[in-house]
């Protein structure tokens, strides 16, 4: 068996209590290893085309990696994946705690979840024995009650109210970390699923043990002394960019009306470091610990992350931080994605405004936000709309220029017309308007140590191919995208804050560099046949060390371009087009500032040299050649699936 592996996966239809358990093919471990492509492979097999996401034909499906529960930093990654209720696109929602670990330790390398309870159920995952438990006790708790009368010392993912009233924004929660995006947490409300609990004592078993601690501990040290990871993120969690987005117009303000709030600085997280913190938190063997535990009225409570702040900050005009600590917090009870919320909110603030809606929300004014985050959880009033997220709105009433969304899905909290390159990744990202998905390009644009023109085109295809083919195979290897950053070298940040005349080269270097990267990322595996520098990506030769196979920089990037192209395909095959891959008008045609002529994101001159980098048709269709070259079968690479299980009743249901 390959190192990092379990051997196993089970599969449980909860319709019918059958269980299966069986081995995946070794060749789909070899392309798409855990995680996130993993999890597009087999959500590709398994789901019928066309399955409306809130039926028993969706699949809902957790995954681990090899660096997963290995002891390798930053690495406790799961990742669940499904056909979103929101955007009818591919959802792939990362989430840190440790509930991957302890689904390895039951023996499973994925969880994939079928059909639909006939009542309230939860999922118990004891090793080699599983059964459907009933959740009647359970239904109605919020997130932190439930997980409190679940065993203890298991592994848990729960949804919250939202999730069990199919909220097209909720989300999962385990421990206190969120898997947010796309509506997860409404496809296991629709399953009539509260929970899954996973437990077991097996152990990760590591190809070559000493080498993989060798390579962890160095890691480790490399992390502790990054800039970026190592000082920023420890000090002050994600909340650090509040400040720095302000500075360069990245911050979403009134709606996305604006790039820089006057207030921005009571809402940082200097600020909460300041005013608020009681220690930081992280994910178990985390080096970098960038959540925050604070204090709020007497009670330690988990403090929010950039997104967080800035969505329900800036975008509804609110400067109030010991309120938007109280938000994060209502939200996660209730099982609510707060970047979706944030957007929903302040797309009705506007349109109550302009008078397309009744309501008493407003910019700038923080009552009656509590009461609407339940609201939307419960589906009351205008909630029920609001529960449906910002296109449904826009569509209903009106205002579909300022209806913040791509694919449906609500935009993350850069703006990108401070940043264009993050624009593009927008546009074309699969999940949606998502900041992950998009390669998170404001690094290099905005909010990183160095960063390029953030209005010219040059090169930002080049780039977001770059940013979003290393962020998807680092994430499929099991580890935290915050590991990225040290793409960028502590020694090169150095270099580049010493010397003006240096700084000015590498910006140019990488801006003018960026297309000709695009153009080598094309290329076949075989001609990088080497590994990366250690210090900037030292997750690939942990992932051999783990693995005991042969991992280069070539194979890297052939594996975040295969994760890329699996997406496009799963969501060509459910209807989305290259029409899709478009931004709304407030960002292509408003200007963000008057006296910046090209504060607008110019999308149309950067897509085409994008699809053609991506070796796609003008159409934004993966060429054939291009699937054939990535070894990507259109046909279900899962055969006999269902012949090597044992398909085996259990009780429950």
């Amino acid at each position: 068996m390959i190192g990092g592996y379990m051997g196993k996966v089970l599969e449980v239809d909860l319709a019918s209590n059958r269980v299966k358990k069986y081995a995946l093919p070794d060749r789909m471990l070899e392309l798409y290893v855990g995680n996130k492509g993993l999890g597009a492979r087999l959500l590709y097999d398994l789901l019928p085309p066309s399955a409306d996401p809130l039926t028993e034909k969706n699949v809902f499906i957790v995954t681990t990696a090899p660096l997963t529960g290995s002891g390798a930093p930053s690495s406790n990654r799961f990742n669940i994946t499904t056909k979103s209720p929101l955007t009818g696109a591919i959802v792939n929602s990362n989430c840190g705690g440790d509930f991957g670990i302890h689904l390895k330790r039951a023996g499973y390398d994925a969880l994939i979840i079928t059909g639909k309870a006939r009542r309230p159920v939860y999922l118990k995952v004891d090793g080699d024995d599983v059964s459907i438990e009933d959740a009647a006790e359970l239904w109605g708790l919020d997130t932190q009650k439930t997980q409190e009368k679940l065993p203890a010392g298991t592994g848990k993912i729960v949804i919250g109210p939202a999730g069990e009233n199919l909220v097209k924004f909720a989300s999962v929660i385990s421990e206190e970390r969120v898997a947010a995006r796309g509506g997860v947490g409404a496809v296991m409300g629709s399953k009539n699923l509260k929970a899954v609990i996973a437990g077991g004592d097996q152990k990760v078993r590591v190809a070559h043990e000493e080498k993989f601690k060798n390579t962890c501990k160095k890691w480790r040290e490399l992390s502790r002394r990054h800039p970026a990871t190592g000082e920023e993120l420890p000090r002050y969690g994600t909340a650090a960019f509040v400040n720095k987005c302000n500075a360069t117009y990245t911050l979403p303000t009134r709606n996305f009306r604006y790039g820089t709030f006057s207030e921005a600085d009571a809402v940082s997280g200097e600020t909460l470091a300041e005013k608020y913190l009681v220690k930081n938190i992280g994910c178990r063997g985390c080096p970098v610990a960038c959540g925050r535990q604070v204090e709020l009225n007497g009670k330690k409570i988990k403090g929010p992350e950039y997104e967080t702040v800035g969505l329900l900050g800036p975008n509804i005009m609110n400067a109030d931080l010991s309120a938007i600590i109280e938000f994060n917090y209502q939200a996660d009870l209730l099982g609510l994605d707060t970047i979706s919320l944030g957007n929903t909110l302040g797309f009705v603030m506007e349109a109550g405004e302009k008078g397309l809606l009744i309501t008493d929300l407003a910019f700038g004014k923080t009552s009656g936000i509590s009461r609407a985050i339940e609201d939307i959880a419960y589906r009351r009033g205008l909630g029920d709309d609001m529960a449906e997220g910002v296109r449904f709105l826009s569509k209903k009433y009106g205002g579909e220029e300022f209806a913040i969304h791509v694919k449906g899905l609500e935009i993350a909290s850069y703006e990108p017309r401070g940043a264009v390159g993050q624009g593009l990744g927008y546009a074309i990202a699969s999940r949606g308007g998502c900041h992950i998905a998009a390669g998170y390009p404001i690094y290099l644009e905005a909010n990183g140590p160095i960063t390029v023109d953030p209005h010219s085109t040059i090169g930002k295809p080049g780039l977001v191919i770059l940013n979003q083919t290393t962020m998807e195979a680092v994430s499929s290897l099991g580890c935290c995208i915050f590991t990225v950053y040290m793409f960028l070298p502590r020694q090169l940040i150095e270099i580049n804050a010493r010397s003006r005349f240096v700084s000015k080269m590498i910006r140019s270097g990488f801006l003018y560099g960026g297309n000709l990267i695009g153009r080598a990322l094309s290329l076949p595996a075989w001609t990088l046949p080497v590994p990366p520098p250690f210090f900037m990506l030292p997750q690939v030769k942990a992932h051999a060390h783990c693995t005991g196979r042969r991992f280069t920089l070539g194979r890297l990037m052939e594996l975040g371009k295969r994760v890329v192209n699996m997406d496009r395909i799963f969501n060509l095959r459910e209807g989305l087009t290259a029409a899709d891959d478009t931004l709304p008008a407030r960002l292509t045609e408003e200007l963000q500032r008057s006296e910046e002529p090209n504060s607008r994101v110019p999308l149309a001159k950067m897509l085409p040299k994008y699809y053609q980098f991506r070796g796609w048709s003008s159409d934004g269709v993966p060429r054939s050649k291009t699937l054939k070259a990535l070894s990507i079968e259109q046909e279900p690479s899962l055969p006999g699936a269902a012949a090597d299980s044992s398909g085996a009743a259990i009780a429950g249901n």
